[in-house]
This record gives structure tokens, sequence and C-alpha cells, in this order.
């Protein structure tokens, strides 16, 4: 007498259905298997996902910031926005991040007609370094700075807000009177770095990205490769800044989260 066939039990369909899976996934390109996985987000990314995923959703809805120190962006303006960040290394240490994505001091959008000032922005930002380091800080103690696309640690354009290294500050204190507004070399020991000048209290109309792709031969075609410094400074012909340009290590490092130069 001929058996008869049994259906499979549910746990022999249960053992088929994933097999059939597997082999789906192993057929998979990689790319498309990550995205059944769920993409891992990239450490590089993590400044722009806070400002763009908790500051600026926090402050549309609640008008709180946290967890950024602030946030500036006008109702239905985010791409001319920024936030301020309190680095999480700690100190007397923040970084102006603009709202919309923009990787570096290598994108084009900061060169365009109308473009945001972040350096401005970032320099009237100053004020949080006097309530972490808990004294004043004189502007000339003051120090902005972007690094190249090759020493940075995050693909969202942040600009530092610290102190001067007192080193650089008395290297200032020796060259800086001899700058004018084009760039020319200026001893930093241990760097190799032009500077020039820009005379005022701030840097409206002063865009220290397109001072340099304008100014600096050569500079336009590899913006990527140049960091950039920002120092307050008070000139004989009154209260300016000294900007810094190198493409060698990048020009955080000239910064100073404890204010060594700026004692109480």
């Amino acid at each position: 007498m001929p058996r008869r066939l049994r259906a499979p039990g549910p746990c022999a369909l249960i053992v088929c259905m994933l097999a059939i899976c597997a082999v789906l996934l192993v057929g998979l390109p990689p790319r498309a298997a990550s995205a059944v996985d769920g993409d891992a987000a990239s450490p590089r990314d993590a400044l722009r996902r806070i400002v763009q995923t908790e500051c600026l959703p926090h402050w549309r809805e609640l008008h709180e910031p946290a967890p950024c120190l602030a946030v500036h962006a006008e109702p239905g303006d985010d791409a001319r926005g920024y936030a301020v960040l309190a680095d999480r290394k700690g100190g007397a240490h923040f970084l102006l991040i603009p709202t919309r994505a923009i990787s570096g001091i290598d994108s084009p959008a900061l060169l365009t007609e109308g473009a945001v000032n972040y350096f401005a922005a970032a320099w009237e930002a100053r004020a949080a370094l006097a309530t972490a380091a808990g004294h004043p800080i004189p502007d000339e103690a003051v120090g902005l700075a972007i690094n190249s696309r090759n020493a940075r640690s995050q693909d969202q354009l942040h600009i530092h807000i610290e102190c001067l290294e007192p080193m650089l500050r008395a290297a200032l204190e020796n060259g800086a009177e001899q700058l004018d507004d084009t760039w020319q070399p200026i001893g930093v020991p241990g760097w190799q770095l032009v500077g020039l000048r820009v005379l005022g209290t701030t840097l409206d109309g002063a865009d220290p990205f397109q001072l340099l792709a304008q100014r600096l031969a050569g500079a336009a075609g590899s913006m990527g490769d140049y960091s950039l410094l920002v120092a307050g400074f008070r000139f004989a012909r009154g209260p300016g800044f000294v900007i810094l340009a190198g493409t060698g290590p990048g020009t955080e490092r000239l910064l100073d989260s404890r204010c060594a130069a700026a004692p109480v």
C-alpha cells in the first residue's frame, strides 16, 4: 500500500522560510544587504545629527536648544541657521555648526554670493568662553579655527571657538603689526602659515573663507587642503583680527580650552 505524503509541520515551514531568506540576502549586493540590516550611523556625521535631529527640533518645538547652547535659525529658513554646541572634551571650547549639511572648508557653498559668514557668527558667540572659564576673556585672547579636510574628524562644518595658545598669542604680539590686507608669511614657531589683517570689531563683510579663496593664489581650487584660524588682535590702528592660513596640521592645535593666555 503506497505511503501517504504528510504536509510539513509548522516547525518545518519556519526552517524552510529562514533558509529562503538567507539565500536571498546572500544574493543581494553589499549596499542592499546593508539596507536590510539597517545602516550604522557614521561617527563622522555625529555633529550634523546632533544639530539636525536634536537641537533644531527642540528649538522649533520648545524654543529650547538643548543639547546645544544656542540655535539661531529663522522660521522656515534652516538653510542659513547655525547652532553653538559645547565640545564634548570640555573646558572653554565651543563649536559653531550650520543647521544645514555642509561638509567643511572644501564646500563650494561657502564661496557663493550671499553665503552665510559663519566666522562672523562664531565671533559673536565668544561670550560663552568667559562663562566656561569663570572670568572675562579679552578679545585679543580669542581664537576661531577650522581644520582642513584631512585634519578634521567630522564631515559637518564646525568652527572651534576657544582661547589662543600662549605661544601663538606671543607670536602675534611679535609679528602681527607688520601684516596688511594681503597674505604674507608670519612667524609662528613650528608652523608655516600666512596671515593678513582685518580691522574692525566684527567680521561682517570680511568672510575668512572668501578672503582665502579670492586673495591667496591657488587657494580657490584647493580649499580643502587649508586650515584657517582667526585671532582677535589690537593693532596700533585699532581693534581687528589676524587671519592665518596653512596647509599643514589643523590650526585647532593652536587653540587652548584652558585659556592659559587669558589669566584671571
